[in-house]
């Protein structure tokens, strides 16, 4: 499977580390970007990954700034993105069972390897589970099903 990723100068080194740990797991990273640590803005780079799963060229992606915040608020303006901050494993398999999120936010700054390779680990086995939780879901995408990017 195809993974898109991003980052911005913040996420670089996590994003780099996660480039590896999908490799491990037996997935292929295509990196949109940045490509160094120099300054610049998140929203270019997490618009890349977020079109891709939006328009369903990819199922997942995956968004790596300081905070995970700002690649997250931006993600999801597009109408079909589920995107999760995610900080523990915990959360990882949460996101994806009770929210079927689709798109993985990493804080950089407050992750190591070792952290970032359990997260995508536990985040790519774990299924949505339905049930209660589609309802939620569908109630989250009806909010956005007429606004088209």
């Amino acid at each position: 499977m195809i993974i898109p990723i991003a980052s911005d100068h913040a996420g670089f080194e996590a994003k780099e580390m996660a480039k590896i740990s999908l490799e491990e797991l037996g997935y292929m990273a295509v990196d949109y970007g940045t490509h160094n640590e120099e300054s610049c803005d998140y929203p270019e780079y997490a618009v890349q990954v977020a079109k891709k799963v939006n328009n369903g060229d990819h199922e997942f992606g995956i968004l790596v700034c300081g905070s995970g915040q700002g690649m997250c608020m931006t993600a999801n303006k597009y109408p079909n993105i589920r995107a999760a901050l995610v900080y523990s494993p915990e959360v990882a398999e949460l996101s994806r069972q009770h929210n079927n999120a689709n798109i993985l936010c990493l804080p950089g700054r407050q992750l190591n390897k070792e952290q970032i390779h359990e997260i995508l680990k536990v985040w790519f086995s774990t299924e949505f589970e339905g049930g209660r939780h589609d309802r939620r879901v569908q109630k989250i995408q009806s909010l956005t099903s007429n606004k088209r990017l």
